[in-house]
C-alpha cells in the first residue's frame, strides 16, 4: 500500500516525510492545497479504489489488471460525472435532443474544478459536436480537462475510427466510448477491443429497447441487448446503457432495463440517464450496475456528490460475481 502511494504521491506532486505524512501539496487541479485536506482526498481516492480489480487507477503503473480472470473478478460499483461539451460550453440536453439544452458552466474547466472539489474520482466527457458530427470536435478542450483535473477520465462522442482511438489514448484519457460504429459494425468493435484490451466502452444508447446513433438522431433495430450478448465475451472494459427517455430528465433511472442487461451479460454495466438521489445509486447497485453517470442532478444540486460516491462504494467487495442469466 505504501508503494502505491507513493506512487500516486508522485503523479500528485505530494511530497512525504519519512512517516508518510504529506508536508506539501498541489491538488489535481493545479492550486496550492491544505495537507491535510489533500491527504484526506487521497486516502478516499485510495479506499474507494482498493475495490476497483477491473477498473483500477489505469493512469498509475502497477495498478492495470487486464490479466485477472473475469470471472474472479467482483461486481464494482463507480460513479462518474459528466461533463458534456457543446460550443465549448459545459451544456445538458434533455432526452438527447440539441434543441433542449442547459447552458451549466460557460468554461469547461470550471465545471471540473466543481466536481473535483465536491468529491469525484473520475469523469465522463462527452464532445456532443463530436457525437452529431461523426468526428471529434473538441478534442483541445477535453485534453485540457483531462490534464486540468488530474483524474480518470472516459470520453466519448464521433469517435468512429482507429486513428481517434489512438489520439484519444495518447493524450492521456483512461478509457474511450464507441457509439454509432460499434453499434453498426460489431466485429470492427470486436477487433479494436482486442488490439486495445479493456480501454474500449461501447455506448449503448436506447430508444424503447433499440440502439440509436448518430448521437440519438437515428434508430436502429437491432435490439441492444442483443448487441451486447454478442460482445460479452470480448475484452470489453464496459458497456455504457443509456437510457434516452429518461436521460436529463431528473425523474429516476430505467431500473427495470438496467437489470435486464446487467443480468444477461458479465461485463461491467454503467447507467446512464435519470440518476438524480443517492437512492437511485443504490438502486442501481442492488440491480447490479457496476457504475452510473451523474449529470443534471449535480449541476442543480439535487444531489450530493461525495455521498454518493460513498454509497456506490460501501460494500462492494462483499458482493459475489455475477453468473450469467439464460439469454
Amino acid at each position: 500500500m505504501i508503494g502505491r502511494l507513493a506512487k500516486m504521491a508522485a503523479s500528485a506532486n505530494i511530497t512525504y516525510t519519512a512517516k508518510n505524512a504529506p508536508i506539501a501539496a498541489t491538488s489535481p487541479l493545479g492550486h496550492t492545497a491544505s495537507p491535510y485536506r489533500e491527504f484526506v482526498r487521497w486516502r478516499r481516492f485510495l479506499a474507494v479504489a482498493r475495490l476497483e480489480n477491473r477498473h483500477n487507477l489505469w493512469h498509475i503503473p502497477g495498478f492495470h489488471s487486464e490479466n485477472v480472470p473475469r470471472e474472479s473478478e467482483p461486481q464494482l460499483m463507480q460513479v462518474w460525472p459528466a461533463i458534456d461539451l457543446r460550443n465549448g460550453h459545459c451544456v445538458r440536453l434533455q432526452q438527447g435532443d440539441y434543441a433542449r439544452e442547459t447552458i451549466f458552466e460557460a468554461d469547461p474547466t470550471a465545471a471540473a474544478t466543481r466536481l473535483a472539489e465536491a468529491g469525484a474520482l473520475r469523469l465522463h466527457i462527452v464532445d456532443l459536436d463530436g457525437a452529431r458530427d461523426g468526428r471529434p470536435t473538441n478534442q483541445p478542450i477535453v485534453e485540457s480537462l483531462v490534464q486540468a483535473s488530474g483524474l480518470p477520465c472516459q470520453v466519448g462522442g464521433g469517435i468512429r475510427d482507429e486513428d481517434a482511438i489512438v489520439r484519444w489514448l495518447e493524450s492521456g484519457v483512461s478509457r474511450v466510448v464507441i457509439g454509432t460504429r460499434g453499434i453498426r459494425e460489431p466485429e470492427w468493435f470486436r477487433s479494436m477491443c482486442r488490439k486495445y484490451p479493456n480501454k474500449l466502452v461501447l455506448g449503448i444508447d436506447a430508444r424503447d429497447g433499440k440502439l440509436a446513433t448518430d448521437g440519438w438522431k437515428t434508430t436502429e433495430g437491432r435490439d441492444a441487448v442483443d448487441l451486447a450478448l454478442d460482445l460479452d465475451d470480448e475484452p470489453i472494459a464496459a458497456f455504457l446503457f443509456t437510457d434516452i427517455a429518461t436521460d436529463g430528465m431528473l425523474q429516476g433511472p430505467n431500473l427495470a432495463a438496467t437489470k435486464t442487461l446487467c443480468d444477461k451479460v458479465r461485463s461491467p454495466v454503467l447507467a446512464s440517464g435519470g440518476v438524480t438521489t443517492v437512492d437511485d445509486v443504490a438502486q442501481l447497485k442492488h440491480a447490479g450496475a457496476a457504475g452510473c453517470i451523474i449529470g443534471r442532478a449535480f449541476y442543480e444540486g439535487k444531489i450530493d456528490l461525495a455521498e454518493a460516491v460513498q454509497v456506490a462504494a460501501d460494500h462492494a467487495e462483499n458482493v459475489e460475481p455475477k453468473e450469467r442469466s439464460p439469454s
